[in-house]
């Protein structure tokens, strides 16, 4: 694990991995926090090219979800509690209770922006702002048979496939992982085969039963919308759909090649964001 790392154990047993980047000056108290939240297969690692630009003026928090990284990853199978709804915003919000932070700017990669959105709606006190970046706002039944790549669910290719075999055969589709480097390909698989694949089709089951649309309209907290111009997964006329959902929202249409600009444009999605933030 990495330099800063930290496992939280929360109430019911299961633990939360996280990596923690404070740069900010010591003799003021007053920053405030970003949480950065990745999408599925994402973990806290994929976040490293975020902390030099923002954890200089900000406390930086980069947390693995249930079934990814180095957090507990319980079959759903023989534990079905740990992926409910309640059970994966609890985990967030005891994150925040166990370090002591009132409030976050909360920044959802993919489908945890899916997680931003509900979790703005119920828990709006937690938040500063919220950020969502190549964020659907469900998965339709297309995306989750895409996913699938021809078996027989989106949760049955992880088991089947593991999740380095899932990983390969996602990037090899169109509009997804672009990044126009090969060494990065290599780590980008590296990173993923860390989270077990029964983590992952577990999480992947969670995701099926997600749907942010109802909670779209109860989002009070400032909120950016980061679209991407060439996702497989998002396209930005759904991306306005729920710019128009949220009240006062702003955003942007991002040029990536594909679904993850958090990377492949990542300086334009990190100036966008601290723009933003200071913008409050």
């Amino acid at each position: 694990m990495a330099k800063g790392s930290q496992i939280i154990t929360h109430p019911s047993g299961e633990t939360t991995h996280l990596i923690a980047d404070d740069f900010t000056d010591p003799w003021n108290p007053s920053r405030e926090t970003i949480l950065l939240q990745g999408g599925f297969a994402r973990h806290s690692a994929f976040f490293y090219h975020f902390v030099p630009a923002l954890s200089r003026h900000y406390n930086v928090i980069r947390r693995d979800l249930r079934g990814h990284g180095y957090s507990s990853a319980p079959p759903i199978s023989e534990k079905p509690s740990a992926y409910t709804l309640n059970a994966i915003l609890g985990d967030i919000i005891d994150t925040l209770d166990q370090l002591k932070i009132e409030k976050v700017h909360f920044f959802g990669e993919s489908t945890s922006g899916m997680l931003g959105e509900i979790l703005a709606a119920k828990h709006p006190e937690r938040l500063h702002s919220l950020t969502i970046c190549s964020s659907p706002a469900y998965l339709p039944e297309a995306t989750q048979k895409f996913l699938a790549f021809g078996e027989a669910s989106f949760p049955e290719a992880c088991r089947k496939l593991g999740s380095r075999g899932w990983a390969e055969r996602l990037k090899a589709q169109p509009g997804t992982m672009a990044h126009p480097d090969p060494a990065f390909h290599d780590w980008w698989l590296e990173q993923i085969s860390i989270s077990p694949g029964e983590g992952l089709a577990s999480y992947a089951e969670f995701l099926g039963t997600l749907d942010s649309r109802p909670y779209l309209s109860q989002i009070t907290v400032p909120t950016l919308i980061l679209a991407p111009a060439n996702s497989a997964a998002t396209k930005v006329e759904e991306q306005k759909a729920v710019q128009q959902q949220t009240r006062g929202s702003k955003l942007v249409v991002v040029e990536g090649a594909g679904h993850e600009i958090y990377v492949d444009r990542a300086e334009q999605c990190i100036e966008e964001l601290l723009h933003f933030i200071r913008s409050l």
